[in-house]
């Protein structure tokens, strides 16, 4: 059984190859103690050392992957599932909340491939690093983030990757709730979806969400999670966490994702915003990282938008001291 230091070690080399002296110095241990338990490690199959004397290094093993690719024509999510846990011995064994956890993950992404992608194949990979599940799901179909501004007549992919992080968003609404992804990025530990030249990301362990620019562009849609099977997520209580007598009724929102820069100053910013959050009756507003407001854009939010939206609960969370100052100057005015 793997106790705390075990775990931080772990945590650690999913960062890389590093040496026992590096260890001992980041976890605030002896050399001697990282070594020790680094080898231990090593013979119990999660850790793999690489090198000799001191040029050793600690890795995190890898099995070999399990990699299958499935025609969509007819193609059922459980099934999929149904494979990997009867030929992938950690998933197979998997039991409670892991076993759940991987379950919903992996039926939600070649659910969004069968439904959204218009391709003709989906290709799903499980290999096992150390405690940690790495999944990915890839088609060859249009793209999510094409899929979801063509339909919807946004502006850009990253206007789409923006409404998919807010929830509820469905291009299908007689089918779909639109909240698959919404969930699947906060079940995973680390989560990413690549589409055509963006890849949107969210690391739960870190508490983080960005957009980067891929290069060369990804044709079709690419997830790839991570999953850590010793300490998985609990999707019990992520669903409590957003849901009001068992209704998708909160969201919260990453300010940063809505511009490229960290100061926020147009009424147009704030609307692009704000679009469709009347779904929900609570939204967290995460400021973390924006420097500034400008007046307009906190007067959009928290004076406009909320006097014509009186049963949607803005929360702001994170502010810095001149974030705060404007956004409750603007909410005076609005009372």
């Amino acid at each position: 059984m793997l106790d705390d230091l075990d775990l931080k070690i772990l945590d650690l080399l999913r960062e890389g190859a590093t040496s026992s002296s590096e260890v001992g110095r980041r976890l605030g241990v002896s050399r001697q103690a990282a070594h020790a338990r680094l080898s231990r490690l090593v013979a119990d199959g999660p850790v793999a050392r690489e090198g000799a004397a001191r040029a050793t290094r600690y890795r995190l093993a890898r099995a070999a992957p399990w990699e299958q690719r499935f025609p969509l024509d007819g193609l059922a999510e459980d099934a999929v599932f149904g494979r990997l846990a009867g030929e992938v011995a950690a998933i197979g064994a998997l039991g409670g909340e892991a076993r759940g956890l991987v379950a919903y993950v992996v039926t939600e992404l070649v659910n969004n491939a069968i439904d959204h992608s218009s391709g003709r194949s989906v290709r799903v990979s499980a290999a096992r690093a150390g405690s940690v599940l790495e999944i990915e799901v890839e088609d060859d179909g249009v793209g999510a983030f094409r899929h979801v501004r063509e339909r919807l007549g946004l502006p850009s992919e990253l206007a789409a990757i923006q409404e998919i992080s807010k929830g509820k968003t469905t291009t299908d609404p007689e089918r779909h709730t639109g909240e698959g992804l919404f969930f699947t990025s906060k079940a995973a530990d680390r989560f990413r979806l690549a589409s055509g030249a963006l890849a949107w990301m969210v690391d739960n362990r870190r508490d983080d969400v960005a957009v980067e620019a891929v290069a060369p562009p990804q044709r079709g849609t690419h997830a790839a999670v991570e999953i850590d099977l010793e300490r998985p997520r609990s999707l019990t209580a992520l669903f409590a966490e957003y849901a009001d007598d068992y209704e998708f009724s909160k969201t919260r929102i990453t300010i940063r994702l809505f511009e490229i820069g960290v100061r926020f100053v147009s009424r147009s910013e704030a609307k692009r915003l704000l679009h469709g959050l009347e779904r929900f009756r609570e939204v967290v507003l995460d400021f973390r990282g924006v420097e500034g407001l400008g007046q307009g854009f906190a007067d959009e939010v928290f004076r406009v938008w909320a006097r014509a939206h009186p049963d949607v609960s803005l929360v702001p969370i994170r502010m810095n001291a001149p974030v705060e100052f404007i956004v409750e100057r603007a909410r005076r005015y609005g009372e």
